[in-house]
This record gives structure tokens, sequence and C-alpha cells, in this order.
């Protein structure tokens, strides 16, 4: 059931056990009455189930409802207006649809996150409604550009972070980038080996897009070494184990280590390459973050946090020297935490960052946006952090999230057949271009204009495809079906945004001296007619705007937004259709269509921003 369906549930509770004690009904027991959200084929929008009251009555489900007859008039609002206006059974199911007073009451009081019937859903380690959180993703290699996967890992970021920021949580957005490590020194091996000095500015290259290209080199040639070794008489696993590339990146790592000059200076630079190109990327795309941890920096934390828990006997030393973690009681396995020659894994140093971060932040919740392939790593983090004795542990959370394909399968990073962000944000961008040139009035626009909106509409079709789907799920993403004006798409929400935003544009050029009622809010008009059928549909998409928010937030799931976006875009078409607005004639009806198409265009920009999205003007 929807939130306001859930408080007005509550609040028709009462009333109605106090109507069924002055009946003397349910004499021989209690019974809780059960609500639901009306089904879509039937007129109303709540449902009281009268099984179980007319069982307890000892009546029909028939001859308590006609009983019930008398008691629907004393439901009032605050100013006397009737609360319910319909009644009608349907088997044992009675549905209820509410007075236009009552949806002009809700409309009055607006439908911002900050209104006495919206709440902030606290998680199981019952957080205040206001949080300080920490809000990791992105977490790219700096060995290779950023590619369809860490499109849907940054879309789903900044989408969460808009959300919980919207209602008044403090968050802070951080990315560990990963710029040490065996495959960073691969690309810096092939390009001390094939590059000839040649830098990204000397071919006009983006930097990330460069060294990735020297990582796929790299792959190539250590393939290569491999089938002639394995063309000698060698195993395969002997070949891979000994190839001298191979050995060269391992040579490189250790000196980097060791602080060899040579090797940190072309680290330093390579990675500057890289950084300057992940910046363009997450500036097209519209993303930020406010803090950055390097694991070149952060690879030495956690071995002290190992060694204390070691000395409190949270953990064990085995005869080799290594340090383990026990967590079979808590059913996972042991994991080790510190070689038997003392260097850490990577979870130490996923302890040390996270201790890090409270240091730095002092959050009340943190949240890793990570795919779910590491699913496990992520509970046994968060059970060691536990074990550590750490209160926080328990407000940490995985945001995992399920790979993204194409319609021709998996993405394949060492063989270069990935799908780059900027090569997918160059195709959605030339998609709606093409969709643009079908416009004559958009081709008459300058074409900076008319390039900045098809990037508009390409985002759109890009993020609203992605985010539309549950994180949990595996999804292939179609750049053709993700530009469709007329499906569940990014751009059917935008140009229902620009359609009402023309035609509030004629309405300030046909009444530019004042509005039909002076004074008067839309919601306020006292209509002497029943409403249509959409417009009071469009009404009931409003009140849904704050729980699809609120749930969003509770279940880090952006979808529920996307959902609330299409269907209000879906109902305003409807609207649109079936109700005239600047054609009609009756003053009053025509104020209050306008201040519908007002509405809607507010909430089709706010749902639009808290997933990232434009809301142009014209399309």
């Amino acid at each position: 059931m929807i939130e306001w369906n859930e408080v007005l549930a509550q609040r028709l509770d009462a009333p109605l056990r106090a109507w069924f004690a002055e009946q003397s009904l349910w004499k021989e027991r209690n019974v809780e009455p059960v609500w639901q959200e009306t089904r879509k084929e039937f007129e109303g929008e709540l449902t009281l189930v009268l099984f179980g009251p007319a069982k307890a009555a000892g009546v029909k489900p028939e001859l308590l409802a006609t009983m019930l007859e008398s008691f629907w008039p004393s439901l009032t609002l605050e100013n006397g207006d009737p609360l319910i206006r319909t009644v009608r059974l349907a088997g044992g199911f009675l549905n209820l649809g509410l007075s236009y007073a009552y949806w002009r009451q809700r409309w009055s009081m607006g439908y911002s996150l900050s209104t006495d019937l919206v709440h902030v859903h606290a998680d199981q380690a019952n957080l205040p409604k206001r949080s300080k959180i920490v809000l990791e993703y992105s977490s790219p290699n700096t060995n290779k550009p950023l590619h369809l996967g860490h499109v849907r890992n940054n879309l789903l970021g900044d989408s969460m972070y808009r959300i919980l920021k919207s209602l008044g949580h403090e968050v802070v957005r951080v990315q560990v980038i990963n710029d040490r490590g065996i495959h960073i020194c691969k690309s810096m091996l092939a390009w001390q080996k094939f590059g000839e000095g040649v830098q990204p500015k000397d071919v006009n290259a983006k930097g990330d897009h460069f060294v990735g290209h020297y990582y796929v080199l790299y792959e190539k040639a250590f393939q290569a070494q491999v089938e002639e070794a394995i063309a000698a008489g060698v195993t395969r696993e002997e070949a891979e184990a000994t190839a001298t590339i191979l050995q060269e990146a391992r040579t490189m790592l250790q000196q980097w280590e060791l602080g060899d000059e040579a090797v940190v200076n072309l680290w330093k630079m390579m990675n500057s390459w890289v950084y300057e190109g992940f910046d363009i990327t997450y500036e097209r795309l519209g993303i930020g973050f406010d803090r950055n941890y390097y694991e070149s920096q952060t690879y030495v934390l956690g071995k002290n946090l190992v060694e204390q828990g070691l000395a409190q006997g949270v953990f064990r030393k085995d005869e080799k020297g290594a340090v383990w973690a026990d967590l079979q009681d808590i059913g996972l396995d042991s994991k080790i935490l510190l070689r038997s020659d003392g260097t850490s894994v990577y979870i130490t140093q996923d302890l040390g960052t996270a201790d890090q971060r409270q240091k730095d932040w002092g959050f009340d919740r943190m949240i890793y946006t990570v795919a779910d392939e590491q699913n496990y790593h992520f509970k046994v983090l968060f059970a060691i952090l536990d074990k550590l004795g750490f209160a926080w542990a328990s407000r940490c959370h995985h945001l995992s999230y399920g790979m993204v394909d194409l319609p021709s399968g998996r993405m394949k990073s060492r063989e270069g057949k990935v799908v780059d962000a900027d090569d997918l944000m160059d195709e959605v961008q030339g998609l709606a271009e093409a969709k643009m040139g079908e416009s004559e009035k958009l081709q008459a626009m300058a074409l900076e204009e008319r390039q900045e909106l098809a990037l508009q509409i390409g985002l759109a079709a890009l993020k609203f495809y992605i985010l539309k789907v549950d994180p949990s799920k595996r999804m292939t993403f179609n750049p053709e079906d993700s530009i469709d004006m007329q499906g569940h798409t990014g751009p059917f929400v935008q140009y229902a945004h620009a359609r009402i935003a023309s035609m509030l544009a004629r309405v300030v050029d046909l009444e530019p001296a004042e509005p039909s009622h002076p004074g008067l809010e839309p919601w306020s008009l006292d209509l002497h007619r029943d409403w249509l059928p959409a417009e009071l549909e469009l009404v009931r998409q409003f009140s849904q705007f704050a729980p699809a928010v609120n749930l969003a937030a509770e279940k880090y799931n952006p979808a529920h937004v996307a959902d609330f976006a299409y269907s209000l875009a879906t109902a305003f078409n409807r609207f649109y259709h079936d109700c005239p607005v600047l054609q009609e004639n009756h003053a009053e009806t025509r104020s209050f269509r306008i201040g519908l198409c007002q509405q809607t265009r507010q909430l089709l920009s706010d749902s639009l921003d808290l997933l990232g999205i434009k809301a142009p003007q014209r399309m």
C-alpha cells in the first residue's frame, strides 16, 4: 500500500472501531480491519476487506456493507467537508473513493519532501532521520577508461546521493581510486615497450583511453608469449606463470613498492593522464565527488587493526605466521588478513579504509556501491568490523547491483571488448540527434543549442534505462530501445515535461495581464462538477511522489523514482488527450487544469533531477 494510503487507513481505524462498538458488533472477538489499495480495475483508492469483520459480526459481507452506509458520511475533513465520495461493494471488498475536497486538501499541502505525511525510513540499525552518510561509488582502476559497468555504478551512486540529500541527509560522496598493483604496472610496462615516448596530447587522445590501449597491448603480448611457450611443449598453466612480460610487470611492481624513482615518476605521469580523462567523463555524466581515497595510500591501512585484533584474541595466527579471522560461527568461511610474510590482502585495506572514514566523517551510515560479484566480500568485511567491536559496523550497507550486458553479450576488458563510457555517451547523443532530425522546429535551433539538447536527451535515455531496473537484477542495455520517445524511457518523460512547458508559455502569451482567478490557487477552486477520470488520476499520481522517494531511500533503489516519473508522464498524456486546457472556456475549469499542468511539470522536473536527468523546456 502506498504511503498516503497507509496514513489514511490508520486515520480511519479508530472511528471504524468506535462505530462497531456502538453497533455492539464484534462481541466475541476483536478483529483488525484490513485495508488495501484499491485495484486499478475498480473505482476508488482504498479498500476495506469485509470478510473478517463480517464473520466476527455474524453477518454476511453484503449486509455489513449496507449497515456501514450510515457510517461513511460521518467521516469528514477538518473543515467539515466529506472524506468519502463513493462506496462500491465488489464481493467481500468495499472500495472507497476519496472526495474531491480531500484531494484538494492534499494538493494544497504540497508534495514536497518536508510535509508531515512524509517520513524517512530508518534501516535495521535505527538510524536518525537526518543522518551523515558516506556514499562510495565509481572506484575505477587507472589502467583503463570507465566502461558500461562503471556507468551503472556511477548512475546508482549519483542518484542515491540526490535522493538521500533531498530527504535532508548530509551525504559525502567518495571514491577509492585503484591506482596501484600489477594491473597498473601492466599498462606502464606496455607503454615503456611500445609507446616510444608518445603522450596523449601528441596523438590528440583522451588520457584514460590512451592508457587503456596499452593495457590491451600488454595482454596481446602476454598471450603471444603464452602461445609460443605452449607450442614449444609447455603446459598453459606453466606458460602463463613464466611468461617474460609478466615477470617484468611483477618486477616493476616490486620496484614501485620500494619507491624506485623512475618507476614512481612513470606511475605518476600515466595516472595523471587517466585522471584528466576521468574528470572529462564525470563532468559529461554530471556526477562528482567530495573526497577521493587512493589505494596507493590506503593499502597500508588496516595492518594495525589486524594486530590489535590478534592481541585481543579476535583473530588467530597459524603455524606459518599468517593471521586469520574465523567466521564459521556466523556461517562464513575463515578469511586470511595477513600473509605469513606480513603483507596485507585486499580486505585488510578495506578494514583500514572503513576505520579511516569513520575518523574522517563520523558517519551514521556508510554505503558501498559495488557489483554483486563482491557480495561475499562485503559480508566478510562487515562481519570482521563487527568482531573488532566497531559499533558502526551494523550501519554499513552494500548497495549490490547486477552486471550490465550488451545485446551482443558480456564485455571483456582484457580483450578490449568493452563499451567505453565516452563511446556510449557519443552513441546515445547521436541517436538523440537522429530523432531530433525528424522535427523541423528543432532543426531550426542553433547548432550549439541543438547539440546540448541532444546530449540531454541522450543522457536521459542512458540514465533512465539503467536506473529504472532494480539494482539487484542483471540487465542488458539496448541503446536503440533507450531512446524510444514512446516507450518506458527517459526521453518519454522529458517530452511530457517539455510539452507542459510549451503549453504554460502559451498561457503567458494568451493572458499576459493576470490569471483567470487572481489570488486563487487552483486547488482552492470549488468546481461544481465531477472531475473527469484523467483529472482525478493526475491528482492521485501527485500524492505518490514523496512515498516513491522515501521507498527509494529505504530500499537503496532509484527505480521507484523512475517508476513514479513514468507513471506521472503517462497519466499526463492521458489528461492532455481527454481534458482540453487552453481551449477550455469555463474559467474555473481552465484555471484548475492549468494548475494541474504546473504541478505535473514541477514533479516531473523534481523526479528527473533525482535521477540526474535534465528536464528540457522544449523537444
